[in-house]
């Protein structure tokens, strides 16, 4: 049981700033003397190892680096208008090309020629020379050479291989399509040697592949071509079988049936058109007879030459009669004579003119007959036409097939004429730009000059290290401490638990306005337990990191922290009081009026994210908002994804952070809204399940009655007792505040950190 009457131990004062300056009771002072008083056997150490440097150096075999530079372009000729290969146009794909060909130099292929030019597997650097052994050694006194066989010979490129691997750097220049080839030796011309033949063979090989790739292509393009003509070939066969099984014969792209078919219908056209002249002809004549008017008058009459002289006979003969009435008598032989031989000429010309309508009426029958038989034939046509028209559907299918298998024919043989010709062309834009020249200065080992400082260095530092541990491992050795001088001791501060061991300092005096309740979790939080750093300078414009703030945060890395194991029991206390059902809220309440409650609010938060929950911290301080001034350069106005606790058309929204904590500034409204606001808050994060618990920053005393709302929401409290306040005249006021709300508290945290007292101005400037 706790009593809060009696007095809680303060936290011991920590060491000051000067009591860093010792290491291990062990001054800077007494450091510099003791490095003076052993000066001549560390510059002798020093100069000795400058000189052993130097012989070294002189002992190694120095080494030769040439380079070789060259302008591998992505974008190849255009030598012809199709390539075989498509080219990179963004600058991440040139990009790429050029690193690719930047390893296409170290390959295999590039470098066995290299070897197979320059003879590398004779040479003794890269391996060559010893390959011999002692039986072939002993047989070259006597003028006998042993030839190495295909394995020996093949083992002995591949140690050239790697031997020479290990003498290559290419590296490609930034931002260009430069590539240098740096290749070292331990003579200065091989070197140049070997960079220029590995340049030259890389051209080759680049060449070479290129054809490679052209004389695939056209291989597998020639060998598909004799498929595709004898597919071609039989699809025109089945085109032509089926035509001639169809009678589909034509010129001009058009079927000799269509054709007859059109030319039948325009004979029966015309011969329709000769009917009804025919009929018109024979119903004039008709006409004419039934009108009982002049037979001679119907145009056929007028054209007849038989009906023109019966006509004039006719005429003549009615003239003499007329001239025999006026002379003779009625009955008079002469007369009568005339007048029988009109008659005759009269029904000469009626026979001459019913010829005519007999003619007019078989041209009729004729053209009638005609017009029947052309009708007839045409009907068979259009039949014929009918059945071609449904034939036409496979043969349109069939010319299909034959028209895609030319199609794909001459593709493929346009495209395998093209490969063939690209197999002799050159279309890499690579070239050496620099080729490689004997190098006069040497890569390794660096000057005498600079193996000796290095040298002199270290060995100076060795000296001075040496003495200082013999000096920390035997006290006596110290000249300016003596062997008795013991390092002083540090005191120890007293842990949380110890403190409340401790008998109280005064008696305690009787309050009958406090009860004794559950004594609640107490936890320390020092300044070796938090971090430091620049208020707003490092805060970044995407996702909040609350260690970037500004105020002292836990450190990352240490979770067996005792503040941390603190705060999880109380944590576990909260966990059971709110019956786990829903999140728990904490309220954090302080007496101060400074920062130290927000920030072991924000460090209460903290350690809760660290441990795997999802926090959400609202700043419930609605007269200081110094919480809310951390972070009010943050809020975005475009919903984030925590916009469900949005309050109103212009309420703050939870702020997301990179530590697993959701941040909720305060409202800007009076203190009845706020308080509403932050009540609603609650209320949907606890609805909505997507947090494990709520702590509220604040309220700050006094306490209105908003805040008493606010208050009654949370299911355990945790007091903040600063120490460089008197902790226990703010516990008494914290208790008093309270009331019957007292037994809520889960949790006391005596804040030993040191508040930012600089302004971020201030920061900005020593940053």
């Amino acid at each position: 049981m706790l009593i809060y009457d009696q007095p809680i131990d303060r936290a011991k004062p920590e060491v000051g700033p000067a009591a860093t300056t010792a290491l291990a009771g062990f001054s800077v002072l007494d450091l510099a003397h003791l490095l003076w008083q052993r000066k001549v056997a560390i510059v002798s150490a020093a100069l000795i190892s400058a000189c052993a440097a130097v012989a070294v150096g002189k002992s190694l075999t120095p080494k030769y680096t040439a380079s070789a530079q060259l302008y591998v372009d992505p974008r190849e000729l255009q030598l012809v208008d199709r390539e075989l290969t498509p080219r990179a146009q963004d600058i991440s794909g040139l990009a790429m090309v050029v690193e690719s060909q930047a390893r296409v130099i170290t390959s295999n292929n590039v470098l066995l020629q290299v070897i197979r030019d320059t003879h590398l597997e004779k040479d003794p650097e890269f391996g060559g020379g010893d390959s011999k052994g002692i039986l072939g050694s002993l047989l070259g006194l006597f003028g006998i050479e042993m030839r190495p066989t295909a394995e020996q010979q093949k083992q002995i490129q591949m140690g050239a291989l790697e031997a020479l691997n290990r003498h290559i750097n290419v590296k490609k220049t930034d931002r260009t399509f430069i590539v240098d080839i740096d290749v070292w030796s331990y003579e200065p011309a091989k070197a140049a040697m070997l960079a220029n033949a590995i340049s030259k063979a890389y051209l080759a090989e680049s060449k070479q592949s290129q054809a490679a790739a052209a004389r695939r292509a056209t291989s597998d393009l020639s060998g598909r071509l004799k498929e595709l003509q004898e597919r071609l070939r039989n699809a025109e066969n089945a085109l032509a079988v089926y035509k001639a099984q169809n009678n589909f014969v034509g010129s001009q792209d058009t079927l000799i049936s269509d054709q007859q078919l059109s030319a039948s219908n325009q004979r029966l056209a015309a011969a329709r058109a000769l009917t009804l002249d025919a009929q018109a002809k024979l119903d004039q004549i008709e006409a004419s007879r039934k009108a009982s008017s002049d037979a001679g008058a119907i145009p056929e009459a007028l054209q007849s030459q038989t009906i023109a002289n019966l006509r004039a006979q006719y005429a003549e003969a009615r003239k003499r009669q007329a001239e025999l009435h006026s002379e003779l008598g009625p009955r008079h032989p002469a007369l009568r004579q005339m007048e029988q031989q009109v008659q005759d000429l009269r029904r000469a010309i009626n026979e001459e003119v019913e010829r005519f309508a007999q003619s007019a009426k078989n041209d009729l029958i004729r053209a009638r007959d005609y017009e029947a038989s052309l009708g007839k034939a045409l009907e068979t046509q259009k039949r014929q036409s009918v059945q071609m028209s449904q034939a036409s559907v496979r043969l349109r299918e069939l010319e299909r097939d034959v028209e895609a298998s030319r199609d794909v024919y001459q593709s493929f043989l346009k495209r395998s004429r093209e490969t063939e010709e690209q197999e002799s062309l050159n279309t890499s834009n690579a070239r050496i730009i620099g080729e490689a020249t004997v190098p006069q200065r040497r890569t390794f080992p660096p000057a005498m000059s600079l193996l000796a400082m290095i040298g002199f260095v270290f060995g100076g530092l060795a000296a001075s290290g040496w003495f200082i541990a013999l000096n920390q491992l035997m006290p006596g050795t110290n000249p300016v401490q003596p062997r008795d001088k013991a390092p002083p001791e540090t005191p120890k501060q007293p842990t949380a638990p110890a403190a409340e061991k401790q008998p109280p300092a005064a008696p305690p005096q009787p309050q009958p306005a406090v009860s004794l309740i559950e004594k609640p979790l107490i936890a320390r939080l020092q300044e070796a337990d938090v971090m430091r750093t620049l208020g707003g300078i490092l805060a970044t414009d995407s996702t909040a990191d609350v260690t970037r703030l500004g105020w002292p945060t836990l450190r990352a890395g240490f979770p067996l922290m005792t503040v941390l194991n603190a705060l999880r029991e109380m944590r576990a206390a909260l966990a059971r009081r709110a019956g786990g059902e829903t999140p728990p809220v904490m309220a954090v309440i302080g007496a101060g009026v400074d920062q130290d409650r927000s920030i072991a609010a924000l460090n209460i938060a903290l350690a809760a994210a660290r441990d795997g929950a999802k926090v959400l911290l609202i700043d419930a301080d609605l007269k200081e908002r110094a919480l809310s001034s951390k972070v009010s350069h943050l809020a975005k106005s475009e919903p984030s994804r925590f916009g469900w606790l949005g309050i109103g058309a212009r309420a703050a929204r939870a702020i997301p952070t990179a530590n697993g904590i959701s941040i909720l500034p305060a409202v800007n409204a009076t203190d009845a809204k706020a308080g509403d606001a932050i009540r609603k808050a609650i209320a949907q994060a606890r609805s909505a399940g997507g947090y494990d618990l709520v702590i509220l920053d604040g309220p700050a005393m006094p306490w209105s009655a908003a805040d008493g709302k606010l208050l009654d929401i949370a299911e355990g409290l945790v007091a903040i007792l600063p120490v460089h306040l008197d902790i226990n005249d703010s516990m008494e006021d914290i208790i008093a505040a309270l009331g019957g709300a007292e037994r809520k508290l889960v949790g006391v945290v005596l804040s030993e950190v040191n508040p930012t007292a600089a302004s971020p101005q201030r920061d900005k400037q020593y940053a």
